[in-house]
């Protein structure tokens, strides 16, 4: 079958929730992807941060095989030789006293507002379904119902209501904003929930020191820092996690996408025991959460990420990304920013072309990216890449904003 039949079937038989790029793919590797006709492209986007260790990364794909010769799942009903394992690997890994295994980013940002809510009422003594959590103008956590009771963007919450109540939301990367709703309504918040870069916004940076200080306001008011690193975790931005760039330990840690590598959907929610023990048996849980593949995958990546100095090459790496797009000599590009291997360039719409037409452009020479709010190009490029091909790919994307000047 060719691309276009492909995409005539989605287009028939699938929900049209998404507008993809034209390009159907069939196999990856490391950094690379290939479409069906067989055309070889670099994978800037690593679904959405997801595929940070590469494509069909070997060591975590024969974890997967091997485990899926054993047994596949098991429920929580009974217990599994390979959650508790992986549980104290986790743990140890980011420094917490325990973890609660889930599927999606979605669900594990539900499952630490949950945490966070019923912490308030137990420790905090909130009373009874009065808690509040603070979020941020610009965010993104997910699609949910409740998730998107937080969202700013109508393209996410228009026409799903009614909506999920309990949340006050705030500007992005505005600390007196922050203090201003803990001073007024402190007794009643159990957290803050923040991205520390705002991914789906277009990689939008806040100004050095935010974090530490948001963190230290909700120690003064006795509220929770509930830290959304779905997509900046696991060495995208140079560290381990973000908030380690700025030394701030979230009391609530949410992970997802890369930590399997892109290889099955898996997520985690880590907290210290004053935290994570206020919910019992029975009152949260997932079939699938914590399930023998997902435990042995997840090691695995995060072994990865350790042996093959994955922050540490993104840190580096990031710097020439940046380095290099800021010197193109385009009037469209407006500006470049990011972190480690997450970045973005905002382009300036100009004679009837956006950021659309400018991926599309990159993918016919070789590169997949795709725009977010049309004006804005994420880069985030599988960490595995090596310093020649990233400048391959730099080249290509270079030639591609260059050719809408001509």
């Amino acid at each position: 079958m060719k691309s276009t039949e492909f995409i005539a079937l989605e287009t028939e038989y699938g929900a049209h929730n998404y507008h993809p790029l034209p390009v159907v793919l069939a196999r990856g590797k490391g950094p690379y992807v290939w479409d069906v006709e067989g055309k070889k492209y670099f994978d800037f986007l690593s679904a959405y941060s997801a595929v940070n260790q590469g494509h069909c990364h070997p060591k975590i794909v024969k974890a997967l095989t091997e485990q899926a010769k054993l047994l596949c799942l098991t429920s929580r009903a009974f217990y599994n030789d390979t959650l508790g394992p992986y549980e104290e690997y986790v743990t140890r890994f980011f420094g917490y006293e325990k973890v609660l295994a889930m599927n999606t980013g979605a669900e594990a940002v539900e499952t630490a507002l949950k945490l966070a809510r019923r912490w308030g009422y137990v420790e905090k003594n909130i009373p009874e379904d009065q808690a509040l959590i603070i979020c941020c103008e610009g965010n993104f956590h997910g699609r949910t119902i409740t998730v998107i009771s937080m969202s700013t963007d109508p393209s996410s919450y228009a026409g799903f209501g009614p909506f999920t109540p309990g949340f006050i939301k705030i500007p992005y990367d505005d600390v007196p904003a922050l203090e201003k709703v803990l001073t007024e309504y402190g007794p009643r918040i159990a957290g803050f929930l923040v991205e520390p870069i705002q991914g789906e916004a277009g990689v939008r940076m806040p100004h050095q020191g935010y974090l530490k200080k948001c963190a230290a306001l909700c120690k003064d008011h006795n509220v929770l820092f509930i830290a959304d690193e779905v997509q900046t975790g696991i060495a995208r931005t140079g560290k381990r996690i973000c908030c380690d760039h700025e030394g701030v330990h979230p009391d609530i840690l949410i992970l997802g996408k890369a930590i399997s590598g892109g290889v099955l959907p898996v997520s985690a929610v880590l907290a210290n025991n004053d935290i994570m023990l206020t919910i019992k048996p029975g009152e949260h849980g997932s079939t699938f959460g914590g399930f023998p593949l997902a435990c042995k995958v997840a090691q695995a990546a995060l072994e990865v990420v350790e042996e093959e100095k994955l922050a540490e090459k993104a840190a580096y790496l990031g710097e020439i990304v940046r380095n290099f797009l800021s010197a193109i000599p385009s009037k469209r590009i407006e500006q470049v920013r990011g972190q480690g291997l997450l970045n973005a360039i905002v382009i300036k719409p100009q004679d009837g072309t956006e950021a659309w037409d400018v991926c599309m452009t990159m993918a016919k020479n070789g590169v997949l990216a795709k725009p977010t709010h049309q004006h804005i190009i994420r880069l985030a490029p599988p960490l595995v890449i090596k310093e020649s091909q990233l400048m391959q790919a730099l080249e290509i994307i270079k030639a591609s904003i260059l050719s809408f000047d001509t």
